[in-house]
């Protein structure tokens, strides 16, 4: 009895000492740490008129036009949440936003143009109907998108921000 006793109690200490593993930086599942919200920087084309539509001229190799889809996706108006969760083959980053109105659809994370060394950064786009719909509830506007990201994408990154059209939110390591 005495050695059972013991052997329980010795174990229940062991246990309870690892409760600082959760919140330590060696453990795996805090590799990038919470995301926190961020501003977002408006960039402005200073020789686009937004009066006088782009056209590109395009031809197919038999010369003939080709109907080029034109991409209707906007930045989500609100990023909510972002959450890195790390895999045997690199890390998902998981994004929670909340459209303007409802119907929104087409979630992607679109990677931006101008990325620093050691950061990586994306827009959260989605497309709208082109009909008009009510603005709804939250619950019915929140959409969540996720891109995978291997170990060699990784590869340096201490960064990865996510930017929708009123803020942004970021998680460094």
């Amino acid at each position: 009895m005495r050695i059972t006793f013991g052997a329980l109690l010795i174990g229940t200490l062991v246990l309870s000492s690892c409760g600082g593993w959760r919140d330590s930086r060696i453990n795996p599942t805090n590799w990038f740490g919470k995301s926190r919200e961020s501003r977002v920087e408006a960039s402005v084309d200073e020789n686009l008129n937004p009066l006088i539509p782009q056209e590109e001229d395009r031809a197919n190799l038999l010369g003939s036009r080709d109907e080029v889809q034109e991409d209707r996706s906007l930045p989500i108006a609100l990023i909510k949440d972002m959450s890195i969760s790390r895999t045997p083959t690199g890390a998902i980053v998981t994004v929670v936003g909340e459209a303007a109105r409802n119907g929104a659809y087409d979630a992607v994370l679109v990677p931006t143009e101008a990325q620093g060394p050691g950061e990586l950064e994306y827009t959260f786009r989605v497309t709208y109907p082109e009909k008009a719909t009510y603005r709804g509830t939250e619950a019915t506007r929140t959409i969540r998108a996720a891109v995978s990201l291997s170990n060699q994408d990784l590869r340096g990154v201490h960064r990865i921000r996510v930017v929708g059209k009123e803020n942004a939110r970021e998680s460094r390591r």
